[in-house]
């Protein structure tokens, strides 16, 4: 069982943060965190390394994503608390995977934040109007943190509209789709194609899931927002499941559509595949679409900033990060010097052009923690909790280990590198973390498990 450390400033009667999120908000928070800005891009590559039948690769990686789902289902219902997987592993682990998770989780949103903002001011925006990307980025993100700092509330009201265009504008390509077959235009014979020319069908599949895995990263966000869920145990694994539900029907339609409408060398020669589909069909103006990828970047960027703040104010909460980071406003309650800090690293990448380099290593990054959350799973088992919480069957946490070193060695060579070394100084600072705690302890040991040896 873990031990017991001393409360942090936040528990011993500071104020925490506002519980104000309902299980519709927690629902759309998901959902617009996963269906977001790559799935206009996705459909395309998922083609090229599989073939035609998207829809098949696409469906392995939902599936894939639900066994990592249910970890966090019962961590997050069993510690709804804002630090996400940092927290879990710092429990199961003690402070070194803790802030290794959390280094990992951290990088990964910092950078996605950036590469996000270099998006928005970027191809999409230059439809309307031409500027300068840095300093658009750089106002893009400044307007996000105020809008996260005003309050979580209005944060998720706000991705509720976004999620809502985001979803009308891929329904708009399955409708195109289907308009496509009906006239005759289509091909269905595409969606049976597995295998490229160097490629068997297996191969094809599995190569094709690692992409479309990475279309349902953003999941793991919303673990940083459940302390502030009004009703985190009985809420988040409706709305967890329920998102990634809906994010996978509407993908496996979108790669349905776009198979059957597109010939397959197209979709995979295109930077804009869902946009080949709107041009097949015609009627719809190619503005409108860019239009509703912006709103796909921004919120996006918007909930990946959310959940970046939130893991380094829980990060600074169990000690792994410096304390000044857990500071609130005291009429919003949200994490204001958390939310300053993460933007300006992200701003910092932005102008630094080096995200492009960076970006590719993301899922690597989370993969890793994807594993650490399946396994924590498991070892916090052995604490005793009162409290009634989601509990996933054994063999999900112990399948989606294994989905991560299964997906981790179809990652190209290069892409490790990069990641590795990332890894090698989150590694040495989390020694340095681990080091110092052993150090304010007396080497007793203490620092093992998070704020307190019970469930909260």
């Amino acid at each position: 069982m873990s031990r017991v450390i001393e409360p942090t400033p936040v528990e011993a009667g500071a104020p925490g943060l506002k519980r104000v999120l309902t299980t519709p908000l927690l629902y759309f928070f998901i959902l617009g965190d996963v269906l977001g800005a790559g799935v206009y891009v996705l459909v395309g590559q998922v083609a090229a390394d599989s073939g035609g039948a998207v829809w098949v690769p696409l469906l392995v990686a939902l599936l894939l994503a639900l066994l990592t789902a249910a970890s966090y289902a019962e961590l997050a219902t069993k510690y709804p608390r804002a630090g996400g997987a940092s927290h879990y592993a710092t429990r199961a682990f003690g402070p070194f995977a803790g802030f290794l998770a959390g280094f990992c989780m951290l990088a990964a949103g910092i950078v996605s934040v950036a590469a996000l903002a270099r998006a928005f001011g970027g191809d999409y925006l230059s439809a309307f109007v031409t500027l300068p990307v840095g300093l658009v980025a750089v106002l893009f993100l400044f307007l996000l943190a105020l809008l996260n700092a005003r309050g979580i509330e209005e944060s998720t009201r706000a991705n509720v509209v976004a999620t809502i265009v985001e979803v009308g504008g891929l329904a708009v390509v399955i409708v195109l789709g289907a308009w496509l077959l009906l006239r005759g235009d289509g091909d269905v014979g595409r969606l049976t194609q597995l295998g490229t020319p160097d490629k068997g069908a297996a191969t094809a599949v599995l190569s094709g899931s690692v992409l479309a895995y990475y279309s349902f990263v953003g999941f793991e966000t919303s673990v940083n927002v459940a302390e502030e869920a009004r009703n985190p145990r009985k809420s988040y694994p409706c709305a967890l499941f329920g998102a990634l539900a809906t994010a996978g029907t509407v993908y496996v339609l979108v790669g349905l559509a776009a198979s059957a409408a597109v010939p397959t060398h197209r979709l995979a020669e295109s930077s804009g595949p869902l946009l080949e589909v709107v041009q097949a069909a015609g009627g719809v103006p190619a503005r409108l679409f860019s239009a509703i990828a912006l709103v796909a970047v921004a919120n996006g960027a918007l909930l990946t900033g959310i959940m970046s703040s939130r893991l380094a104010y829980g990060m600074a909460r169990d000690g792994l990060l410096p304390g000044a980071l857990t500071r609130v406003l005291p009429g919003r309650r949200t994490p204001w010097v958390a939310i300053a800090a993460t933007t300006v690293l992200s701003m910092l990448l932005t102008l630094t052009g080096s995200v492009a380099t960076l970006a590719s290593t993301l899922v690597l990054l989370l993969l890793v923690v994807f594993f650490m959350v399946n396994v924590a799973v498991l070892v916090l088992r052995r604490e005793s909790s009162d409290i009634d919480h989601f509990r996933a069957p054994t063999a999900l946490p112990v399948l989606g280990a294994l989905s991560c070193v299964l997906l981790a060695t179809q990652i190209e060579a290069q892409v490790w590198l990069r990641g590795l070394v990332v890894l090698a100084v989150g590694t040495g600072i989390a020694a340095l973390v681990a080091a110092r705690r052993t150090r304010a302890t007396g080497g007793s040991g203490e620092g093992r498990g998070a704020d307190t040896g019970r469930a909260q």
